[in-house]
C-alpha cells in the first residue's frame, strides 16, 4: 500500500516547470520533495521497488529486429511490457524469458506518474505500462518514435534517477533538428498532444557514481497504451 505522505509531500512541492516545447514539460526535481529527508525517501523507494521488480522480471540488453542489441537494459512492469527481438517492436503481456506476466505495476508509481501528468496539463492519465530502463556507462538510446501504442492521445510521463544524462529533442521528421537538455536525478518529463510523436533519444551515459544508484542512472517511461492486456 503507498503512503500517502509520499504524495502528500510532492502537492505540496513548489516545482520548477521548464517548457521544452508546446507539448512537452520538464518538471525539475519532481520526484525529490521539499527536504532532503523526504527526497531520500521518495527516492529510495522508487529505487527499492526497481529491484523489487527485477527479480521477478530481471533486467536484459534486447535486440532490435535488425539485430542490434540495445546498450542499455531493460525491463517492465503493467499489464503489458514493451519488448523487440527479430520479430519487431511490440508489447506483450508475458515475459519472454520467462513466459510469466510482467509484474504489476507499484501503485507508488501509477500515483507518482499521474501527478506529474496532471502537473504538466494531462488530465486523467492512466498507465498501463512501465518501462524500466538502466543505463550504465557508454549506454545510449538512438533517435526514435513511441509509435507502437494504439492510444497516440495519451502524453508519455518519464522519471529520471541516478546519474545525470543528455536527452536529445527532435523534431517530427528523423532528419529535424537536435536539442539538448541535461535530466537529472528527481526529474520528470511529460510531452503529448502535438509533441507525442517527436524523435528522441539519450547520449552515451558518461562514467559517475551517483550516491543513491551508484553508476547507474535509471529511467522509468510511463505509458497508456490503449492495448488489450490479454
Amino acid at each position: 500500500m503507498i503512503q500517502q505522505s509520499f504524495i502528500e509531500n510532492l502537492t505540496q512541492v513548489e516545482v520548477r516547470a521548464e517548457a521544452l516545447s508546446p507539448d512537452t514539460m520538464l518538471l525539475h526535481r519532481f520526484l525529490l520533495g521539499q527536504s532532503e529527508k523526504s527526497a531520500g525517501e521518495t527516492a529510495e523507494k522508487i529505487v527499492a521497488e526497481i529491484a523489487r521488480l527485477t527479480l521477478a522480471a530481471p533486467f536484459r540488453q534486447m535486440q532490435t529486429p535488425g539485430g542490434r542489441t540495445m546498450s542499455a537494459a531493460l525491463s517492465n512492469c503493467g499489464l503489458l511490457g514493451w519488448v523487440t527481438d527479430r520479430q519487431g517492436y511490440r508489447y506483450q503481456p508475458t515475459d519472454p524469458d520467462s513466459g510469466r506476466p510482467w509484474p504489476a505495476m507499484p501503485e507508488l508509481f501509477r500515483a507518482l506518474a499521474q501527478q506529474a501528468a496532471a502537473a504538466a496539463g494531462y488530465a486523467g492519465f492512466n498507465p498501463d505500462v512501465c518501462l524500466l530502463n538502466r543505463y550504465q556507462a557508454g549506454a545510449r538510446m538512438s533517435l526514435h518514435q513511441d509509435r507502437d501504442e494504439k492510444n497516440l492521445d495519451a502524453p508519455i510521463v518519464s522519471f529520471s534517477l541516478g546519474l545525470p544524462a543528455l536527452f536529445l529533442w527532435g523534431g517530427l521528421k528523423r532528419g529535424d533538428g537536435v536539442l539538448r537538455w541535461t535530466l537529472e536525478h528527481g526529474d520528470a518529463l511529460v510531452w503529448g498532444r502535438s509533441d507525442r510523436l517527436r524523435y528522441h533519444g539519450i547520449a552515451p551515459l558518461p562514467s559517475g557514481q551517483h550516491p543513491l544508484t551508484g553508476a547507474v542512472r535509471y529511467n522509468l517511461t510511463f505509458r497508456q497504451t490503449g492495448l488489450p492486456a490479454g
